[in-house]
């Protein structure tokens, strides 16, 4: 880690300086409790910016933020995919948490929850256990809201399995007039 000597001036001339976040002076401690930091907020955060076009395949491990473009798949199966203001994304998404506050043209599943935010928009068929859609977001599509497998309602008891039933045999009848 860089570490800048607050007693050390530096000379003239122009002077380059790191372009990542602001680093304090401090004992060596410094890495230790930046270490801490980062787990507690528990995950890094990768942002595209809106300048960004991406086409094709987008796999990742990492919370992710799109501001750019995207055409293709999005796959963030354990992870939170933000399409930010600026985002406009034409792809399949797969994603443990889907955050939209730009543009989505595509189907969306997301393991956990699917949350459209005021100026979001979505054309596509979401399937996800939770969505929240706010009030002046857009949304055209169908909402599958299944739970996964072994997941009960609260109070809900369990269905034992059961083999379904073979259809029923409707018998008609045709009355018949009656001679007098």
């Amino acid at each position: 880690m860089w570490k800048r000597d607050e007693a050390v001036k530096p000379t003239t001339g122009p002077s380059i300086l790191p372009t990542g976040p602001a680093v304090q002076s401090q004992p060596s401690s410094t890495s230790a409790s930046s270490a801490e930091a980062r787990q507690q907020i528990g995950r890094d955060v990768v942002n595209i910016g809106k300048s960004v076009v991406i086409k094709g395949e987008l796999n990742g491990s990492e919370d992710l933020t799109i501001e750019g473009q995207v055409e293709g798949k999005i796959e963030l199966k354990d992870h939170v995919l933000t399409i930010g203001a600026n985002g406009k994304i034409k792809a399949h998404v797969f994603a443990k948490s889907l955050i939209v506050l730009g543009e989505v043209n595509g189907n969306v599943t997301a393991s956990e929850k699917v949350e459209i935010r005021d100026g979001g928009s979505v054309d596509g068929d979401i399937v996800s256990p939770r969505v929240a859609i706010a009030e002046g977001a857009h949304f055209r599509g169908s909402v599958d809201m299944q739970r996964k497998s072994g997941q009960q309602a609260p109070g809900q008891q369990p269905r034992p399995a059961t083999q379904p039933a073979p259809p029923a045999q409707t018998a008609v009848q045709i009355a018949q007039p009656v001679a007098r």
